[in-house]
């Protein structure tokens, strides 16, 4: 059943959402393992996507741990190096959907605050149709609940949704629900499905 509307995640997706690459950078691999050992810096980044304020929540934690404390605070100040660079094949098959008018839905998680940091470098991100971000929401994937809510405010059956991701159990979480998915190793890999699925020609898709 050809897809009515595309949705797309965006760490890793759409940007480069690699921490544990960008401290390897900054503090050296060694101490940026005893750091990520040490703390629990994707549950904090959790709590900002369900909602809490992100500044509030790396003070909490910086708090928390004070031996760490600069390094915490770079999770905050440099955040949007965190979130780079663009995937450009992606954006472009993002854009390209739109041009065939095919309406484009993000579905992320993502914090208030950072998601304003990263549409400010990425302008692409204002130019979904439908925006579905898990701190506006309150719900984070792979809960129901945000897949749930774009069922309902989207209007677009479950079985005529095609879903990218680049995490298996978010994935999965759609699957069940009846949606078309598709686990994103790479915009090629993509390119190729939109093809397959009629949404793209192959010219359109590079």
């Amino acid at each position: 059943m050809k897809p009515e509307a595309v949705v797309f995640d965006i760490g890793n997706v759409l940007i480069e959402w690699q921490p544990e690459r960008f401290f390897d950078s900054v503090i050296g691999p060694e101490r940026r393992r005893a750091m990520f050992a040490a703390i629990d810096l994707h549950g904090m980044n959790g709590r900002v996507d369900r909602g809490e304020t992100f500044g509030d929540v790396i003070q909490e934690t910086a708090a928390g741990f004070p031996e760490w404390r600069e390094q915490i605070l770079i999770w905050h100040d440099r955040w949007i190096d965190m979130a780079s660079p663009a995937i450009d094949h992606s954006v472009r098959l993002m854009a390209a959907l739109q041009g065939k008018g095919v309406p484009v839905f993000s579905l992320t998680n993502f914090g208030i605050q950072t998601y304003v940091i990263a549409a400010e470098r990425y302008a692409f991100l204002n130019a979904f149709d439908r925006d579905f971000i898990s701190g506006h929401l309150g719900v984070i994937k792979p809960g129901q609940g945000i897949y749930e809510a774009l069922e309902q405010s989207s209007g677009v059956a479950p079985d005529r949704l095609l879903f990218t991701d680049d995490r298996h159990d978010n994935i999965a979480a759609a699957a069940a629900r009846g949606w078309q998915t598709h686990h994103f190793d790479g915009p090629q890999g993509w390119a190729d499905r939109l093809v397959a699925e009629g949404l793209l020609s192959a010219k359109e898709a590079m």
